[in-house]
């Protein structure tokens, strides 16, 4: 690589998405888009084609974040799923972060269960070992025919086998599930099911989001046809409380603060739960107020 190379920032391509947690992060973009693109629910990539980095972009940029980014001590590895770079790129991004910014102490990515399959848990360990921190895994439900419906690519059985082979890698594994994308019929369906797949995986963290309805996606369509019908707040806290109630985690964090949320939890289970649940039945009684719809947003 050229040392000498003029930095000129970093080399960010079209909209880039990160988890809430890694807000203070140092972003770097390692792939463009997401290798799967086709879940219904979902625009954030529709307007780019999957592709890794060239090894010099990504080493300009990290040489960038060496010159600016001081301060800040973990980087997030975008666009949709990192996890899926070929292992021997995926430990040379690694090692340049360690030697150019050893003041980093985690490296986190979104992870899909094909990009996990792909990697052996040997495999896995040595990225563990390499720096990689934690895993970003998009669930979205734990129902069969749901999952199927909205493209996911995946069965409950798969991505609980996928979300386990993380942990057992002694990486941690921040799991994603989308109240709302049931619709009205199938919210309780949704909610336990979901629940019964947390409990089986038994992730160190499950960040609930609420399904965004986004023109041009085809759950848009869906909606915009009268076939789907997205849940109210009544029907949305319900939803979550379902959700809780049947999660299982031997010690886990739960969060709903995600700006798409009408009402923000933390609650650190198993020994946190009642109290989430009685927090959600205050704002069922309109005891607790709601996030405005103004404020609500992906």
């Amino acid at each position: 690589m050229n040392d000498h190379t003029e930095l000129e920032g970093m080399h960010y391509e079209g909209n880039c998405i990160r988890p809430p947690s890694e807000a203070y992060s140092i972003l770097l973009q390692v792939t463009v888009g997401c290798s799967h693109n086709k879940c219904t629910f979902c625009g954030t990539y529709k307007d780019k084609r999957f592709r890794i980095k060239d090894d010099e972009t990504i080493y300009n940029d990290i040489r960038f974040a060496a010159k600016y980014m001081k301060r800040q001590d973990r980087v997030f590895l975008m666009d949709g799923d990192a996890l899926i770079i070929p292992q021997k790129r995926l430990l040379w991004i690694l090692d340049q972060i360690r030697t150019h910014l050893p003041w980093v102490r985690r490296v986190g990515a979104y992870a899909n269960a094909k990009g996990i399959k792909m990697k052996t848990p040997e495999e896995l360990k040595a990225l563990r070992e390499n720096g990689l921190g934690i895993l970003y895994m998009g669930v979205e439900t734990g129902d069969e025919d749901l999952l199927k419906k909205i493209r996911k690519g995946a069965s409950p059985q798969h991505l609980i086998r996928m979300g386990r082979k993380v942990r057992e890698a002694g990486i941690k594994l921040s799991v994603t599930v989308l109240l709302g994308i049931g619709g009205v019929e199938g919210s309780f369906t949704h909610a336990k099911a979901t629940g019964d797949l947390l409990s089986a995986m038994d992730p160190n963290y499950v960040g609930a989001l609420t399904v965004m309805l986004i023109p041009g996606t085809p759950l848009h369509e869906e909606w915009a046809a009268g076939t789907f019908r997205l849940p109210d707040e009544q029907g949305l806290l319900q939803e979550l409380r379902t959700m809780i109630e049947h999660t299982h985690l031997s010690r886990g964090l739960f969060f709903s603060n995600h700006a798409s949320n009408y009402l923000p939890i933390k609650a650190r289970l198993p020994k946190g739960k009642q109290e989430a649940l009685d927090q959600i039945d205050s704002a069922l009684h309109g005891e607790v107020g709601l996030r405005p719809e103004w404020m609500r947003a992906l």
